[in-house]
């Protein structure tokens, strides 16, 4: 009872004189120049707005496998002689996507949707279907679906890249448990994990668990500027990093998927890699910046340009480049048949080389799906 009454007392007191100053201080005429303050990020207390326009949009997944167990080969003198007999079993998996059109197309994670014969869509308004696999890009872990089904709601795509410190919210169907919305910042970009071909991924600490795979990652305003891709954690459990390929990505690879069933790249047929501390000793370079040509395929457009093994690429079109994967980045996103100007570095020497991009060589699939 002393330490309640204490509380009670002489603390409230304080608190509230506290709260005073942090008022005079936050809206008294010291504060801001003169004026009150008013960013979002201080009188935000509620994304209810947000959520609202952009949950509808976001749907939970189910895909099916059939399995066949205890296959009997052809041979009779085989079948006569095997006791067990050939069952079959489906598989489900949980994901999410989000609808991003009227007419019904969807995004989600390739890895969501990979080997499945069948992906059943559970919108949030109760309604199911049947999708059709309209494309997928494994280049970059991203699929494009389509539902029949009239009435829909779509979310707006952002068209600015976010900042490191911006709030997002996390929207999918995390273990199963149904549509669930967290919240984080913000915390890189352009960041690369290994995972995918094609990498420029926003890192964020808003909670994205198994399951949120092909879900949405929204602003403040309710508008997508990511697919929830990926978590890095030790034991697979949220540990505070989560990953989402950027609307930018996803814009591209949709448009492309649906005007020309294949995501179209410029393709330079190199492979290039980073450089690291004890390259760029070797090849005299100040720092560890650029990616060194490892391979170069012959008569492709960097072979027909000059480029060889063991050249250094500094930058392109007088950018320079960071890293590898950076390199490979630009060079994608490079339409076919465009000239562009190699910075590379070789025997230590500086030089120029002129080539034109080629169009990438689509991916072969593991194996055939069924639509």
């Amino acid at each position: 009872m002393k330490l309640l009454r204490f509380l009670a007392g002489p603390a409230l007191t304080g608190v509230i004189v506290g709260l005073a100053v942090l008022w005079w201080h936050q809206s008294g005429p010291g504060a801001n120049g003169g004026r009150p303050v008013t960013s979002t990020a201080q009188l935000a207390t509620s994304y209810a707005d947000a959520v609202n326009h952009a949950a509808p949009a976001v749907a939970n997944i189910y895909t099916t496998q059939v399995v066949t167990r205890g296959e009997t080969p052809d041979d009779p003198l085989f079948q006569r002689f095997m006791e067990e007999p050939r069952r079959e079993r489906i598989l489900a998996s949980l994901g999410s996507a989000v609808i991003v059109s009227p007419e019904g197309y969807m995004l989600t994670s390739y890895h969501v949707i990979r080997d499945a014969d069948e992906v059943l869509v559970a919108l949030h308004d109760g309604r199911e279907a049947a999708a059709r696999i309209v494309g997928i890009d494994p280049e970059t872990d991203l699929a494009l679906l389509q539902i029949p089904l009239d009435n829909l709601p779509v979310i707006r795509l952002g068209d600015k890249a976010p900042n490191v410190g911006d709030v997002v919210l996390a929207i999918g169907n995390p273990l199963g448990v149904g549509q669930t919305v967290s919240m984080g910042i913000v915390s890189a970009t352009g960041r690369n994990l290994g995972i995918a071909t094609f990498e420029n991924f926003i890192q964020t600490d808003a909670a994205i668990n198994r399951g949120n795979s092909g879900g949405a990652l929204i602003d403040t305003r309710g508008n997508l500027i990511g697919i929830n891709t990926a978590i890095l954690s030790a034991g697979g459990s949220w540990e505070g990093m989560g990953f989402a390929s950027p609307a930018s990505t996803a814009r591209k690879v949709m448009t492309d998927l649906i005007e020309h069933g294949r995501v179209i790249r410029g393709w330079l047929g190199v492979t290039v890699q980073d450089i690291t501390p004890n390259l760029a000793a070797s090849f005299g370079l100040d720092e560890a910046r650029g990616g060194l040509v490892s391979e170069v395929v012959r008569n492709g457009p960097a072979h027909q340009g000059g480029l060889r093994p063991g050249d250094v690429l500094a930058g392109i079109n007088g950018r320079a480049v960071r890293d590898g994967f950076e390199a490979m980045n630009i060079i994608a996103g490079t339409a076919p048949d465009t000239g562009l100007e190699l910075n590379v570095i070789r025997n230590r020497e500086p030089m120029t080389l002129q080539v034109v991009i080629g169009t990438r060589p689509q991916v072969q699939e593991e194996r055939e799906r069924r639509r």
